[in-house]
């Protein structure tokens, strides 16, 4: 446990004024809302809020000086529950913080069909007003859906959990989503940083942290905590997510039919077949309901099915290829990797270090 203890102080926070001074320390914003999971939250909170202090304990047995001011802030000061029924008391109100150098939205989740349209208005409107002053916009996880939310990502790149790129396309369509990325660091230069998947904040915090106290800081800071990296990026993690089109009913038998076939030789031709519908209607329609071409889905579902078959067995590569409806090994092979950033082998390896910490 760090031996940092927050005061409320020492950040500037003035309550009767409503106003945040100058210091000499960067100041960071953790925004919570309800749908912030903890581990998020207060991951963040003790780490940012160690620096500088917690390593020279750990090693010389004398503390040293906490090198970033680190708050919590919410729409209301209130007490609320977070993900889990855990408790946040909020350090301040966004209505009362007026500058901070960087805000960091932790995740905030959403059903992956369901953008946060109407929502989050108070804290969509500081984080305008904060990134109108200079401070750096960041966001873990779906954090990110407050940003396209907000239009700052108009034109953007970013990231965010993979499971939501679909959310993205229909809801953000001008925002570029980047389902492999685990930091995007595209627009950084205008403001904005975005990290990926939960875990991702690992390196959203080192990133901060050698950005405003210095390389060594973070890795100090990465010694102590033990954060390793996603070097593969999310792809790996990743799954195919798939939501049934309600009123397509031609198209819903499609699906349906292809869970069980994908393997079969010409798999959207017989779709096409069996909906009765012209092939150009059929892809158009197909696109309307999915966000694939029909081949391309065919193709994630069967890698889907190669990675389960490769998770949980040993056997040959090749006879997965073959299983799921490959005949050119190399084809799959190439394919795989394509789609989940790994090679076959390395995927596989990469599940059995997970199962055999089990």
């Amino acid at each position: 446990m760090s031996p940092v203890r927050y005061d409320l102080g020492s950040v500037g926070f003035h309550k009767s004024g409503a106003k945040m001074t100058q210091d000499r320390k960067p100041r960071v914003a953790l925004l919570a809302a309800p749908e912030t999971s903890a581990s998020v939250l207060y991951g963040l909170y003790d780490v940012l809020l160690s620096v500088g202090a917690v390593f020279p304990d750990m090693t010389t047995g004398t503390p040293g000086d906490a090198a970033l001011d680190v708050l919590i802030v919410a729409a209301s000061r209130e007490p609320f529950r977070c993900f889990g029924n855990i408790l946040v008391e909020p350090h301040a109100a966004v209505a009362d913080v007026d500058q901070v150098d960087v805000a960091i939205v932790c995740d905030m989740y959403t059903p992956i069909d369901l953008p946060p349209k109407g929502r989050y208005a108070a804290e969509i409107a500081w984080l305008r007003r904060m990134h109108r002053r200079g401070a750096t916009i960041a966001t873990v996880c779906t954090g990110s859906l407050l940003l396209a939310e907000s239009g700052l990502l108009d034109g953007r790149s970013c990231a965010g959990h993979w499971a939501y790129r679909e959310l993205y396309r229909f809801a953000y369509p001008t925002v570029r989503f980047q389902p492999g990325a685990i930091l995007d660091r595209s627009s950084e230069d205008d403001g904005l940083l975005t990290a990926g998947g939960v875990t991702a904040w690992h390196e959203l915090a080192l990133h901060l942290i050698s950005r405003f106290c210095g390389a060594e800081e973070a890795s100090r800071t990465a010694k102590f905590y033990l954060l390793a990296g996603h070097e593969d990026g999310q792809l790996p993690f990743s799954a195919m997510t798939r939501q049934r089109p309600l009123g397509d009913a031609p198209i819903r038998a499609s699906l349906a039919w292809i869970d069980d076939q994908y393997a079969l030789p010409n798999p959207v031709t017989a779709m096409i077949g069996r909906s009765g519908l012209t092939k150009r209607t059929f892809a158009r329609r197909f696109w309307a309901a999915t966000g694939h071409r029909p081949i391309d889905y065919v193709h994630a579902l069967r890698i889907e099915r190669a990675r389960k078959h490769l998770e949980r067995g040993d056997r040959a590569i090749d006879d997965v290829g073959f299983d799921v409806g490959y005949e050119d090994p190399t084809f799959f092979r190439r394919l795989f990797k394509r789609t989940t950033g790994l090679t076959p082998a390395a995927y596989r390896r990469k599940y059995a270090q997970i199962a055999s910490a089990g």
